[in-house]
């Protein structure tokens, strides 16, 4: 009985009397990210001792807590130990999302998981039922955990041996956290300013487990839930679990193979066959909201470009670190015009039917993702004198809460810098959700406006 209870609340009740779930966790966003802007601004935080502008603390909190990754100055240059570890915080907070780890800690506490908080887990997360929400946080925890652990430790017994004892380690928490995070801050900086990691192009342990740790952290906790359940039985997977990785096989393969063919003759000359396809690999992994790069972005051909645009546009999964439109997303929309062309009734895939409420939200999602950025564009464009295809990139790589950058960052003056703020913002909490926040749920009206038919098309 109480299962029935939580599966048919509506999916945006009211917390109290003015706000809603999705308003909760907006502005829970919104305060995290002024809390670390302000603790920014202390001359403790930055390694010369002085106090950095607002705006620039600004920006670089709302990019950790949206865990994107975009700067407007080198992670290491700038920020001090006690900076870096308020960014690490930020980075987890706004990977995990804050509600998992409340409720985890509700758990630990042995406090009462009320309705209440089941559904903000349930917002937060993105699942498809409130039921299950405590073995649900505790293995997102617990799962997190595991994944970053055993990349830190990894990553420290590369950097040991080149950085020393302490610094090795450090090294090794801070990339492997903002890895599995999916946010992109690195520490690199040491070596060259804003080079992330091209000094290991072709290192397979560094890439590799970076690459691992993105993947992961980006197919979503939905799927580990289901993974960790059913094993390897695929057919028994949910039809999201399904879509998901499939869709998400499929981008990998698909980009690292085109990367390659745009690249053969530009960047990946002169290198082996084993730092080739780290190159390509890694190329195809990190535009999906990760941030980090093993090759120069700038240098890229127009083609890669536009390919990695697409991916950051694109995103992880549902329910992830990640931001984007959604592989889900992708995937629904594509199947829909599928079965267009092909007249079909319904939209069908691995011996299911998706429901239209799905597809209806993946073409809102879609639409809003799109116009913000080309609005975004529009903008930045009208007030500064910078090339179309370094700004595209920018808001692509900002909505899409990636934070690859053609290095255009650092040009971009105050109103270009809050453009880009709101855009990270809108990108992690979702569109759609950021839509909701400030609309009101209504009901179906008993009496309707005639319907008419226009041309399409």
């Amino acid at each position: 009985m109480k299962e029935k209870l939580f599966e048919s609340k509506p999916k945006h009740y009211r917390l109290k009397k003015h706000i809603s779930q999705t308003q909760f966790i907006a502005y829970g966003f919104f305060l995290i990210i002024m809390t670390g802007t302000f603790l920014l601004m202390l001359p403790i935080s930055s390694r010369d001792g002085q106090s950095e502008p607002f705006l620039n603390c600004l920006f670089t909190a709302t990019s950790a807590s949206c865990v994107t990754g975009l700067v407007v100055a080198d992670t290491w240059t700038q920020w001090s130990m006690f900076g870096q570890v308020l960014l690490l915080i930020m980075i987890q907070l706004g990977g995990l999302g804050f509600i998992s780890i409340g409720i985890f800690l509700s758990i630990v506490l042995r406090r009462k998981i009320g309705l209440k908080e089941r559904g903000l887990m349930e917002e937060s997360v993105n699942t498809l039922q409130i039921g299950g929400m405590v073995k649900l946080a505790r293995r997102i925890i617990m799962g997190t955990a595991i994944f970053e652990g055993a990349g830190a430790v990894i990553l420290s017994l590369r950097f040991i041996p080149q950085y020393g004892l302490f610094r090795g380690i450090w090294y090794g928490i801070f990339h492997s956290i903002s890895a599995f995070c999916n946010a992109g801050f690195d520490l690199m900086g040491h070596a060259e300013q804003y080079s992330s990691l091209c000094g290991y192009t072709g290192d397979w342990v560094v890439i590799g487990t970076i690459s691992a740790l993105i993947i992961i952290g980006g197919i979503g906790f939905i799927v580990w839930d289901d993974l960790y359940r059913k094993k390897w039985d695929f057919r028994h997977y949910m039809l999201h679990t399904k879509i998901v990785l499939v869709t998400t096989a499929t981008l990998l393969a698909v980009s690292t193979v085109l990367f390659y063919l745009m690249e053969r003759d530009n960047i990946l000359v002169g290198m082996s066959g084993s730092e080739k396809f780290w190159a390509c690999f890694f190329s195809a992994v990190t535009p999906r909201t990760a941030g980090f790069n093993n090759v120069d972005t700038a240098a890229l051909t127009d083609g890669s470009k536009f390919m990695t645009a697409i991916l950051m546009f694109i995103g992880g999964s549902p329910g992830s670190t990640a931001g984007g439109i959604k592989t889900s997303t992708l995937a629904v929309l594509l199947l829909y015009v599928h079965s267009n062309i092909r007249q079909t009734y319904g939209v069908e895939i691995f011996g299911r039917r998706l429901q239209d409420e799905s597809i209806r939200q993946s073409a809102c999602i879609l639409t809003i993702n799109l116009s913000l950025m080309l609005t975004a564009t529009i903008l930045i464009m009208v007030f500064q004198n910078l090339p179309m295809s370094d700004v595209f990139f920018e808001t692509c790589s900002a909505i899409g809460t990636s934070g690859m950058s053609t290095g255009v960052t650092r040009s971009l003056n105050t109103f270009s810098r809050i453009v880009i703020i709101l855009l990270m913002y809108c990108g992690r909490i979702g569109s759609l959700s950021f839509a909701l926040a400030f609309t009101r749920s209504s009901r179906k009206p008993h009496v309707q406006l005639p319907a008419e038919r226009i041309t399409i098309g």
